[in-house]
């Protein structure tokens, strides 16, 4: 599969502009593109898909273990003719106080796929080539293996940058200048997704395309994919991961529509080869859940920005609370947990969770190594999960007796989210692919179609 890793010396030099950019441009060559993203983002790959016209996927060795990064990715490029993936922060940059781990250099290694580096070059000469040299010899491991230049002023510009890499033998495969149609709106989260603005989206993707294309020579882009040698690796199976099915199918109600937009492709995946139906709904505008359903997942998404709407549906408020009520099975994280509480920034929610969440000006940001505090739909006492928060809200009380999870800070331990005996509900975002057995333990706590 040929492949490239798109990375920049830090955020904000342009990685999703060109990553999406190039996914458009080749995708409209008639090329088969498979989008990734390194990290735990749930929205940079929503603008993927759109270039794409196939799903954006993640690879974040902290959620799913190094060993599962390359079958993942194979799993995802199946039936694509080269793979494109975008970094997080800056190329060397990972979990916190980890080294490399869950780096876009150690994903770009466990790929063995060149690096194409991002360097905004707005405000320099002759020192970008500095820049991408200490880059390049910080890990001989990584293939640093051409520049995109952004922000280029003018050709006088662009012909100093070119000259200084050149004299470093760096190749440079392309120059982009500002374009104002490019831009994607932005807010307390990041990039405002595309479930949001879709029409608005797919102009600015075609304008990234169109940029991209006039500015990146992509014969060489491809080439240099072509570049990456055969992966010796079994993509990975969800079937073989839950294992073979036990009891009956299970129809779970899947949430989605613009205020739950945050889900891997694989938890749905893995809940599929469990044995489950999936059925979604938009709690914004359906008034009931799907029939016969014994479950309810209720993923992440922006629930603050559609609290006034959320609230006013009372017909599908009442309708979760009294399939909780009834024991129905339900996992929610993060914008779940918000919507299952009593009230939201004053406004209703289901009233399931004993909590009240409001906005905050603090952001909550970072991975966890977790361990489940009891027994639950999602996960047996005592199972050890990676995962992420990633919020501006904040929920009182943060745990319920018991709690979902509990972890350790350097301040001590952790109690968070809500557990019981049919109801998961934590801020912690999970990649199911690194603990499957969430997967098969939800669908068969879904027991008998209601």
């Amino acid at each position: 599969m040929p492949r490239i890793v798109i990375a920049a010396p830090a955020s904000g030099h342009g990685k999703t502009t060109v990553a999406t950019g190039i996914v458009k441009a080749l995708t409209d060559r008639g090329f088969t593109v498979a989008p990734f993203k390194v990290g735990p983002d749930y929205i940079d790959p929503g603008y993927h898909a759109l270039a794409a016209g196939r799903t954006g996927r993640n690879l974040d060795p902290y959620l799913v273990g190094t060993d599962r990064v390359a079958p993942l990715f194979a799993h995802g490029a199946a039936g694509a003719d080269l793979a494109v993936v975008e970094g997080v922060m800056g190329l060397y940059d990972g979990a916190t106080g980890e080294g490399e781990f869950a780096s876009t250099a150690q994903v770009a290694k466990l790929l063995d796929a060149p690096v194409v580096f991002v360097v905004d070059a707005a405000a320099q000469g002759r020192s970008v080539a500095a820049l991408v040299h200490g880059f390049r010899s910080f890990d001989p491991a990584v293939r640093l293996a051409g520049v995109i230049l952004n922000r280029v002023g003018s050709e006088t510009h662009l012909r100093i940058l070119t000259e200084a890499l050149d004299d470093l033998g760096v190749p440079v495969l392309g120059a982009l200048v500002r374009d104002a149609k490019v831009a994607a709106p932005s807010r307390h989260l990041g990039l405002v997704p595309v479930a949001e603005r879709r029409a608005e989206a797919l102009d600015a993707v075609a304008a990234l395309g169109a940029l991209v294309d006039a500015g990146v020579r992509l014969d060489q882009v491809y080439a240099l994919a072509r570049t990456a040698p055969a992966l010796r690796v079994a993509p990975w199976d969800p079937a073989a991961e839950v294992g073979p099915r036990r009891g009956a199918k299970a129809r779970i109600a899947i949430a989605s529509g613009p205020a739950f937009t945050f889900s891997y492709a694989e938890n749905a995946e893995l809940l599929t080869a469990a044995g489950a139906e999936l059925l979604p709904f938009d709690p914004l505008r359906d008034e009931r859940l799907p029939e016969r359903v014994g479950g309810v997942v209720i993923g992440g998404g922006f629930p603050e920005v559609h609290a006034p709407e959320l609230a006013a549906n009372e017909a599908l408020r009442e309708a979760v609370f009294q399939f909780a009520r009834y024991g129905g099975a339900i996992a929610a994280e993060c914008a779940g947990l918000l919507y299952l509480g009593k009230s939201l920034d004053g406004l209703p929610m289901c009233g399931i969770v004993d909590a009240e969440a409001v906005m905050t000006d603090r952001l909550t940001l970072g991975y966890r190594h977790a361990v489940a505090a009891a027994e639950s739909v999602l996960a047996a006492a005592g199972t050890r999960v990676s995962g992420h928060e990633f919020h501006r809200t904040a929920v009182s009380p943060s745990a319920g007796s018991p709690p979902a999870w509990h972890w350790r800070r350097d301040n001590g331990p952790v109690t968070e989210g809500f557990a019981g005996s049919r109801i998961h509900a934590s801020y912690l975002h999970l990649h199911w692919a690194g603990t499957p057995s969430v997967a098969r333990r939800l669908v068969e706590s879904c027991g008998v179609l209601r």
